[in-house]
């Protein structure tokens, strides 16, 4: 008889073995699936033609835009139109970004800082990502009357938020992605609720305005910057300086022209050092604290905004992390002795 018990034992323990292998072998599987549909999201925002409006919900702000999307050989241009409060128009050749604002008749000329915007949100690739998050495949469904099919990326530690990207089966374009907190709650997503993909009229990539020739034009100076006299002891694992520059910040609109001045506005120096885990970034902007501003922290949706005294120095913190990753960067930050 014990040997029918050992016997029976061990066959149990031979069936239990390989069930967890095929589950291990299902897992991987799940998750090489997953990661090769992030690197299709990722390449078709840079390389497929699409026009849509989408909204974007934060805490309980809604707006929505519009966005046209064309590759011309090795050309990307870009148009995002603004659709609620004051009309806003950029278009974007490449890394040469214009603003359009007709309220005052300026136009903007800047180059681009970071390539995450919707839906080209992705900077990294998956598998650099599966380090500091559980990627895997969710659920089927539909996003503006296209099937669709989500992935998750779940948070590895509580430094950083959980994301539920919705790609489109056949293209793989982003057409919704959702901020998930600590709870599983939805705290910001950008969607879709209309795209055409494929046949773009090129002639929608051009300004709304007509001849804007008159315009004021404003050159925001953005250069290549040393900042290493700042360190940043407390950033969360996985986030890695990806940009050191100094830019010239206009403060409001010009002040009137007179016959004799040209209308100018006030400009200052900013320094900014961003930070990215190649979804979401932090950035670290820096000038001198001469104004007089009240420290404290603001949180909108998934964006979180801490502002503080360093020295003779103001420090604004804003990135799309919790909370507690934003106290921890900003309690970390030091200027080196020179």
């Amino acid at each position: 008889m014990p040997g029918v018990l050992l016997g029976v034992l061990l066959s149990m323990m031979i069936v239990l073995s390989a069930q967890a292998e095929s589950t291990d072998a299902g897992n991987a599987a799940d998750r090489q699936d997953a990661q090769a549909l992030l690197k299709k999201i990722q390449a078709a925002a840079q390389k497929l033609n699409y026009s849509g409006t989408f909204i974007y919900q934060q805490a309980n702000q809604i707006r929505t835009s519009r966005i046209t999307h064309v590759l011309e050989g090795r050309n990307e241009i870009e148009k995002l139109e603004i659709l609620d409060g004051q009309p806003r128009e950029y278009i974007r050749r490449n890394e040469d970004v214009t603003g359009y604002m007709p309220e005052t008749k300026t136009k903007i000329v800047e180059k681009r800082v970071t390539q995450d915007g919707f839906p080209a949100i992705l900077a990294a690739l998956p598998s650099d990502l599966s380090d500091y998050y559980n990627i895997k495949l969710g659920e089927t469904g539909r996003v503006a009357g296209f099937d669709c099919q989500a992935v998750l990326l779940e948070p590895r530690d509580n430094m950083r938020y959980g994301y539920k990207l919705w790609a489109e089966k056949n293209s793989g374009l982003l057409l919704r992605a959702q901020t998930l907190n600590g709870k599983n709650e939805i705290i910001e997503q950008i969607s879709f609720t209309q795209i055409g993909i494929g046949n773009v009229d090129h002639r929608s990539l051009k300004p709304s305005f007509g001849n804007t020739s008159s315009w004021h034009t404003e050159s925001n100076v953005i250069n290549p910057a040393n900042l290493n006299e700042w360190s940043v002891t407390g950033m969360p694992a996985g986030f890695k300086k990806v940009r050191e520059l100094k830019r010239l910040v206009t403060d409001g609109p010009p002040a009137k022209s007179s016959a004799s001045a040209p209308a100018t506005a006030a400009r200052r120096e900013v320094s900014q050092l961003i930070f990215s885990d190649g979804l979401v970034a932090i950035s670290i902007f820096i000038e001198p604290g001469s104004q007089s501003r009240t420290e404290g922290s603001l949180q909108q949706g998934a964006l979180n905004i801490v502002g503080k005294r360093q020295g003779d120095y103001w420090l604004t913190i804003v990135g799309d992390v919790p909370p507690a990753a934003m106290r921890q960067v900003a309690n970390s930050i030091e200027l080196k002795n020179k």
